[in-house]
């Protein structure tokens, strides 16, 4: 596979580069020993190393499934070979802090960076975003010796990570788990329970494997505020960082998935005796932090990770048009309307309705992947900025991370979707990879907080949080946009206008749904899925007016196809699918109960 039709080096550049300015991060003390110069080498080696170890299995890894044979998993040995290049080129640790073997790279760069695995691969990009994840719990929660003795092998890929917070009976209602951890006179815990959906889970590619599992301390506060969190490794650690016994967690079955089948899908059991570390059963475990503060602590991983779910779906969708962008092109089919029939063949992308198809993909896939970016340069301004650029930023993403988890998640899906119809039957069959895209892509809206979660969460928390906080700089900086927009005139200011008109519409309602939550928070949330893609399209919007902003005096270059392209998506989203927002916004609006008031008897 090109790298062409992975991601397009274009696209990153200009929003890296020419919109987000992400070289000047590097004035910064914590960006110092970084550059353009470096920034690009490592997305430049990222998009190499993707098209050379992860792009070429990404079918094998779908067709042969793990396999659980005994208490192992066995694995096809390219995903393996792709993990270790990955470690070796550094990029475990890549946005890490340079103390502990990190590159300190800027978090945009870095998001630049994994968005070339995820979309060569998504099944076994899943084991570093894990890992990644996991380490940098540890970083901000684990004391020192836990991070010595387990986030250093994991950046250097010799561990993997897991996060195992879901149990067969709870799913995502975390306070309903059961697994718990009874405490040792030595500090250490044993842990009893099962838990379910736990990704990577068990594999031999490395030689160790460290959980990250939520559990329950008896004693503790019922629901949520009696979580704690345990480091639960599958083989101890010595002092002198060896290997010691085989810790009390086995796995008891694999879940075989719709896609995503590379990264295997796992039902660990803690404590069941078949190991029995000290001579005893139940699963060693070291706790992080102070007991009942694990869901808090748990945030930190899987707030990152919902950034990286959505670029994750972003990434899907962006090699899915591009994929299908290619075979359009190549592809003889048809006349157009009014060509007599001797005439030749045109290319697909001679038809009108595929062109719209097309757009509609760039339009998401493009917009997505801005968001997914912008995102990221937020996570660095709140890690390096001043105090003021530091609290604004997190304020700013605290709202835009349920959006960019589950935006990308719904409309990359719907790009794969469009890729498919691009190719007709052909897109239906295995021949072609834009079916495995859809397959993969459809995990991204349940894991890591499904679609709904993330709209209760944005609605009734993220937006009302410190009085508002988060919205309110969220349609000041929209505004800030339309007005720089509507100073340049002309085209630009039009499509400025159309943006402040939803934004401005989606403030009176979200005004409406805060007081409706006073009396009756049930009814304010019943609709919040409503709520999220409405929000959702009016950010895309604003980011499409950001690029097109930012393309300036190219504009007027008449030779220029990318900026051309990227005006013409622009348009196609605030022409099209920005107006799809005013009959949300209306029901909403008008408190409507109809799912609400649903009686389950009824269906």
């Amino acid at each position: 596979m090109t790298r062409d039709t992975i991601l397009s080096r274009a696209d990153l550049d200009y929003l890296l580069h020419d919109w987000l300015r992400v070289s000047e991060l590097c004035e910064r003390e914590r960006f110092a020993d970084h550059s353009r110069e470096t920034i690009d080498a490592v997305v430049d080696l990222s998009a190499d190393l993707a098209a050379r170890y992860f792009a070429p299995h990404n079918r094998a890894s779908d067709l042969t499934e793990p396999r659980l044979v005994g208490e192992d998993v066995e694995l096809i040995p390219e995903i393996g070979e792709a993990l270790r290049a990955f470690a070796d080129a550094d990029l475990v640790g890549a946005a890490m802090d340079a103390r502990v073997g990190g590159m300190q790279l800027p978090h945009t760069a870095y998001l630049a960076c994994m968005a070339w695995f995820y979309a060569a691969n998504v099944a076994t990009t899943g084991y570093p975003l894990l890992t990644t994840g996991n380490a940098n719990l540890l970083l901000a929660h684990g004391t020192d010796e836990q991070i010595e003795r387990f986030v250093r092998p994991m950046l250097e890929g010799r561990f993997t990570g897991t996060m195992c917070l879901s149990e067969p009976h709870a799913g995502s209602n975390l306070a309903d788990i059961t697994t718990r951890a009874e405490p040792q006179d030595d500090g250490t815990y044993r842990l009893f329970g099962q838990k379910m959906w736990i990704s990577g889970g068990e594999h031999s590619m490395t030689e160790n494997i460290v959980h990250l599992v939520l559990a329950k301390v008896p004693g503790s506060p019922a629901g949520t505020r009696g979580i704690s969190l345990f480091v639960v490794p599958k083989f101890l650690v010595n002092d002198d960082g060896s290997l010691g016994e085989r810790n009390d967690v086995v796995i008891t079955g694999l879940n075989h998935k719709m896609g995503f089948r590379g990264t295997v899908n796992t039902m660990p059991t803690l404590g069941d005796g078949l190991h029995t570390p000290g001579g005893r059963p139940g699963a060693v475990g070291y706790l992080v932090g102070a007991e009942n503060t694990g869901l808090k602590q748990m945030f930190t991983m899987m707030n990152e990770a919902r950034l990286g779910v959505g670029l994750c779906a972003t990434a899907l969708g962006y090699t899915g048009y591009l994929k299908s962008l290619a075979y359009a092109r190549e592809r003889p089919q048809g006349r157009p309307v009014g060509v007599a029939p001797d005439e030749p063949q045109v290319p697909l992308t001679g038809h009108a309705d595929v062109r719209r198809m097309l757009l509609a993909q760039k339009s998401y896939v493009e917009g997505a992947l801005a968001l997914g970016l912008y995102c990221a340069r937020l996570v660095d301004d709140e890690k390096s900025g001043s105090p003021e650029e530091a609290a604004a930023a997190k304020t700013l993403l605290d709202v835009l991370t349920p959006i960019a988890k589950s935006w990308p998640s719904q409309w990359c899906l719907h790009a794969n979707d469009l890729a498919i119809q691009v190719l007709g039957g052909a897109g239906y069959t295995v021949d072609y990879d834009v079916e495995q895209h859809y397959r993969d892509n459809r995990l991204n809206a349940i894991h890591e907080g499904t679609h709904g979660i993330q709209a209760q969460d944005l609605l009734g928390r993220k937006m009302i949080a410190g009085g508002g906080a988060g919205a309110a700089a969220l349609v000041e900086r929209i505004h800030a946009t339309c007005a720089a927009a509507e100073a340049a005139g002309g085209e630009l200011a039009d499509l400025a206008g159309a943006l402040r008109t939803r934004v401005d519409r989606l403030v009176e309602v979200t005004g409406f749904l805060v007081g409706l939550g006073a009396s009756d928070p049930v009814a304010m949330l019943a609709n919040a899925t409503a709520y999220l893609e409405a929000t959702g399209h009016v950010v895309i919007a604003w980011m499409w007016l950001e690029q097109v902003l930012a393309l300036g005096p190219r504009l007027e270059d008449s030779s220029d196809a990318f900026a051309a392209g990227k005006l013409q998506a622009a348009r196609y989203f605030l022409r099209w699918e920005l107006p799809t927002v005013d009959a949300q916004l209306d029901l909403l609006a008008s408190g409507d109960r109809t799912t609400l008031d649903m009686d389950p008897d009824w269906f």
